[in-house]
């Protein structure tokens, strides 16, 4: 099982986010978040925002560093990538 994590570079809420993927599954990736008791409405999409406080939390229990643009790049391989307006469907399917 392979996660993987961005640094937290993206602002929003007056905080920066990091997005925590998998490039295999997203059943892998919401039970990676679970072990880590990120909530589930922190999914959006392909991936889940996780607040820079929790990045070192993320790191610790096996997410891979990557830059963004990684993160991008292994979503597309992976067949995982959701653009912004196609709907949850899936997501909700591969949910535990």
């Amino acid at each position: 099982m392979t996660v993987y994590i961005d640094p937290p570079t993206w602002p929003g809420h007056g905080r920066l986010w990091s997005h925590l993927i998998s490039d295999v599954s997203y059943d892998e990736l919401h039970r990676f978040a679970e072990r880590l008791d990120v909530p589930r409405r922190a999914f959006e999409r392909d991936h889940y925002d996780l607040p820079s406080h929790r990045y070192p939390d993320a790191v610790r229990a096996g997410a891979v560093e990557v830059d963004s643009r990684e993160v991008v790049r292994l979503l597309h391989a992976s067949g995982l990538r959701r653009r912004k307006g196609r709907t949850h469907t899936a997501a909700r399917r591969s949910a535990p």
